[in-house]
């Protein structure tokens, strides 16, 4: 892989500013040592009264290069765990215990899970099976009675009543995110990677992106697990994601949701998704004038909600991502490297977002695959954002960071040092102390690009696209229909610096609606609804 890193003075890119918070809080960091608690990665969690439930993940670093070294079976995690981090202990079980199906699907990476009271529902994951001699995606919907199953590991008592489980392929996926909004869940974005990781694309695998938010119900009122209402829309261009980290949000309107940050990997580039999409129980709603650079991996993040100032703000912790700080220049490495990087993306009334690099940093490259857990004793709305308002205190612990990705070097996995990573067993404690002189770094993440359609409805087909360039860079079209599906594809060429003009001819299209979405620099998209009569 060849290696790509651009820097930028931050007055070039993104006016970069120090400037008063409108978050007036700094983080504090505080490391909890659980004695022989293994190191952990895109596991999945519950908890109960102030206890942990780990279900999953890994127990080595970032996968190797070589596909026969990739994901071993032999360091999944196989054990269950139920941590209190209030006493410093842990207890443990195995999965080996559980019928084949639920010991397979339990020990694998990248699971999608979502707690609803003492529920906790995991869908598919990624892993090494004995029943198919594979790595597969697995395409199980299981529910785990959290307090019960803790209190049968603490106890040493059978694990195997306390899951249920069912398969159908609406669940085979792997890298997604499951939320809920009212009655319903949304399993949104991920995808379906069979066989053995290979870099160079040989064929040892078969991957194909979902692009999907799947919505239906959950019944797990008796003794067999079943799911109904089930409804998908699908957007090629916008949902293609997977190892993003999914937000839960308080709009301005008050609207509770999600919003999809960053992820990858762009069709027409293996390159991290910038800009946001906004997830409702009305729909899906791509927020492609702004930009988010500091934070594009899976990593902890967790929302806290100001509803006297009605600006809602997410933070991230670490991980991975194509851009971070050397000073106060931006850096843009296009390996996506592993960063110290604690970032805040803040909504205000007005639906304008921001982006903000905090003072203090992870302690090491660390953060990725790493979940953080919320403290619940907080008030809190249904989706787990916190309510800043109805907290009085100046300090207080809004929850943990458990595990992740711990690497000593910045590129582990384009120079071949994946064997250097390891799991961390690391856990902090995080806090959030009120400090009103409190100053932070500021991007401007707008979206300098325009993009005009005319006419617009069309009769014949035959419309005209002018677009602005800030600066001469490549542009790429996608002509997508109102169901999900590329209609066609290409490359704009000859574009210049300023403004630029063109015939554009939406062939053998009439009679729908469709969507043309040109992407500028392989960062900033622009999507416009045409009417074609």
């Amino acid at each position: 892989m060849k290696k790509t890193i651009y820097l930028f003075l931050l007055s070039v890119l993104s006016n970069f500013s120090i400037a008063q918070n409108t978050f007036q809080f700094d983080i504090q960091l505080t490391p909890v040592t659980i004695s022989n608690l293994p190191g952990l990665h895109s596991y999945v969690y519950g908890q109960h009264n102030g206890k942990w439930l780990i279900i999953g993940g890994r127990l080595d670093g970032i996968h190797a290069r070589q596909p026969f070294n990739a994901f071993p079976g032999s360091l999944n995690n196989t054990n269950i765990y139920v941590v209190d981090v209030a006493t410093e202990q842990f207890w443990s079980a195995s999965v080996n215990t559980l019928p084949v199906g639920l010991r397979e699907q339990l020990q694998a990476t990248n699971m999608n899970f979502y707690q609803v009271d003492n529920s906790l529902y995991i869908i598919g994951g990624y892993a090494f099976s004995v029943t198919a001699n594979d790595h597969i995606t697995f395409d199980n919907l299981t529910s785990v009675d959290v307090p019960n199953l803790m209190d049968a590991i603490i106890n040493g008592n059978p694990i195997t009543s306390y899951f249920k489980q069912i398969s159908n392929p609406i669940f085979q996926n792997t890298g997604g995110q499951l939320g809920k909004i009212g009655s319903e869940f949304y399993l949104i974005g991920g995808h379906v990677f069979m066989g053995r990781y290979n870099p160079m694309n040989n064929p040892t695998f078969t991957q194909s992106y979902l692009n999907k938010i799947q919505k239906f119900t959950i019944d797990n009122s008796g003794t067999q697990l079943s799911y109904a209402n089930y409804s998908a829309v699908t957007d090629a261009v916008h949902l293609h994601r997977r190892d993003y980290n999914l937000v839960p949000q308080v709009f301005p309107n008050g609207e509770e949701g999600y919003t999809i940050s960053s992820g990858v990997f762009q069709i027409n580039a293996d390159l991290p998704y910038l800009y946001p999409i906004d997830v409702k129980s009305s729909g899906y709603f791509p927020q492609t004038q702004f930009n988010q650079y500091l934070s594009n991996y899976h990593n902890g993040k967790v929302g806290l909600y100001d509803e006297d100032a009605n600006k809602m703000h997410s933070l991230f912790f670490g991980g991975m991502s194509q851009y971070y700080y050397n000073g106060t220049t931006l850096i843009q490495d296009d390996n996506v490297p592993f960063v110290k990087t604690i970032s805040r993306v803040t909504r205000l009334a007005d639906g304008t977002l921001s982006e903000h690099k905090f003072p203090l940093e992870m302690p090491n490259f660390k953060g990725a695959g790493a979940e953080f857990i919320p403290n619940l004793n907080l008030p809190h709305y249904s989706n787990k954002v916190i309510k800043l308002n109805d907290i009085t205190a100046t300090e207080f612990v809004i929850g943990h960071l458990y595990g992740g990705i711990l690497s000593p070097s910045i590129n582990p996995f384009s120079n071949n040092q994946t064997s250097t990573t390891s799991a961390d067993p690391t856990i902090y404690e995080v806090k959030l102390i009120y400090d009103p002189t409190l100053e932070v770094a500021t991007l401007d993440g707008k979206n300098p690009f325009t993009m005009v359609v005319s006419p617009n409805p069309t009769k014949n087909g035959k419309i005209r696209i002018h677009f602005t360039l800030p600066y001469e860079t490549s542009v790429d079209y996608f002509v997508t229909s109102t169901d999900g599906k590329i209609i066609s594809e290409g490359e704009i060429i000859d574009a210049k610096q300023g403004e630029n003009s063109m015939n554009f001819e939406l062939n053998k299209i009439s009679n729908q609606l469709i969507i043309i979405t040109f992407v500028f620099d392989n960062k900033f998209y622009i999507s416009q609804k045409v009417v074609v009569n």
